[in-house]
């Protein structure tokens, strides 16, 4: 016997795409509801906005700055990002993203074939001035390039920022704008002194509270935190073993201060040793958990002292009293947010530089002054009483 075919009715309705940030079109919004017939929560897209950063993880926290700008700008939007696969996960709970992209294939195409209002491409680097120019975008903001592949500013409100790359005179001696001040006004956005956004889960939030009852960190003491070194790309960042062993000895011997040593992989060798030679005047947390792990372990602090490197940014990002020597690196773009000091090598003609070896044996670290760490901790710690 043949199979009757039953043949599906044609509707006259034309199928309802919601105009929604919820909706994805393959499943319900909410069980049991069925979106193509009728939203039970319309969050309406509006403007469509995508924030291009593939910079080093410091310069993604700091970029987050930008976000209250933006929806000040445009409350009525929808914002994603795209950044490298090791920056990722500090886009993590961030309540003014509404989509986070792993810079890879994938997700190349997919965003290729979106549309947005606004792109916002922050780096002065190929790859990704091409791929913003590859998108569908009715603006593009910052910068792009051109058909010889040099990279270009993609509007005049950010070729100051563009000049700071090619003028090391402007860069290195006349700029006094924060980096955050240099990014709104690039992409056209209002300058409010806005702080980075960088939230922890309620997860997040239980494990740091463990971790201090757990090594008994939650009984008014002032925690101080060094954030012991920095990434492979600028090692002479890095305070010396010797120094921070100096430190480490001064600080113990103060009555309510502990000692914590934060980091990542790159540290694990240097915190190590440190522990060798000071023993247990520091508490040394793990290095190789993770990034959203190794943030919480800068919440337990109070205080972090550091180089200009991600765990400074971090540090900024958590709103904690903040440390940090420079050398290499412009001092004048780092908004510490009035939470902090700046320690800065007075006089020396050669720095900031930028360069990845030193000619002059590293004059800059050599002259960082440890006095006024120790002082600057105990004067917080006094503030505290």
């Amino acid at each position: 016997m043949a199979k009757k075919i039953i043949k599906k009715k044609k509707s006259s309705k034309k199928l309802f795409i919601p105009d929604c940030k919820r909706f994805t079109g393959y499943k319900p919004c909410f069980p049991g509801t069925a979106c193509y017939k009728e939203c039970v929560d319309h969050q309406p897209m509006g403007k469509k906005i995508l924030i291009i950063n593939l910079d080093a993880m410091g310069a993604v926290v700091q970029t987050t700055a930008m976000l209250p700008a933006i929806k000040r700008k445009y409350p009525n939007s929808h914002i994603s990002w795209i950044t490298l696969k090791n920056a990722y996960r500090l886009l993590d709970n961030n309540p003014l993203l509404d989509a986070a992209y792993v810079w890879e294939p994938e997700n190349w195409m997919i965003l290729q074939q979106m549309e947005f209002d606004v792109v916002y491409q922050t780096d002065k680097t190929k790859r990704s001035c091409a791929f913003g120019q590859m998108l569908k975008a009715k603006e593009l903001l910052g910068f792009g390039m051109n058909k010889e592949g040099k990279i270009i500013p993609q509007n005049k409100e950010a070729e100051y920022s563009y000049l700071l790359g090619l003028d090391d005179e402007l860069k290195f001696r006349k700029n006094q704008l924060y980096g955050t001040q240099i990014l709104h006004e690039s992409m056209k956005l209002k300058y409010q002194r806005d702080e980075y956004v960088l939230e922890l889960s309620a997860e997040e939030k239980q494990f740091c509270e463990s971790y201090r009852t757990e090594n008994r960190l939650n009984n008014g003491d002032l925690i101080v935190g060094f954030n012991t070194g920095c990434s492979y790309l600028y090692e002479n960042k890095k305070m010396t073993i010797d120094q921070h062993v100096q430190l480490i000895n001064e600080l113990s011997a103060v009555p309510g201060i502990r000692l914590v040593l934060v980091g990542g992989p790159e540290d694990t060798e240097r915190n190590a040793e440190l522990v060798r030679q000071v023993g247990n005047k520091v508490i040394s947390t793990p290095t190789t958990e993770g990034v959203r792990r190794g943030i919480c372990y800068e919440n337990i602090c109070d205080v972090i002292i550091t180089g200009d490197s991600f765990g400074m940014h971090v540090a900024v990002g958590l709103k904690k009293h903040v440390i940090v020597w420079f050398g290499l690196s412009c001092w004048s773009e780092i908004d510490l947010y009035d939470r902090g000091i700046k320690l800065i090598p007075e006089g020396l003609f050669c720095a900031p530089c930028w360069k990845r070896k030193c000619p002059y044996n590293l004059e800059c670290i050599q002259m960082i002054d440890l006095k006024k760490i120790v002082g600057e901790v105990n004067r917080v710690a006094q503030a505290r009483k």
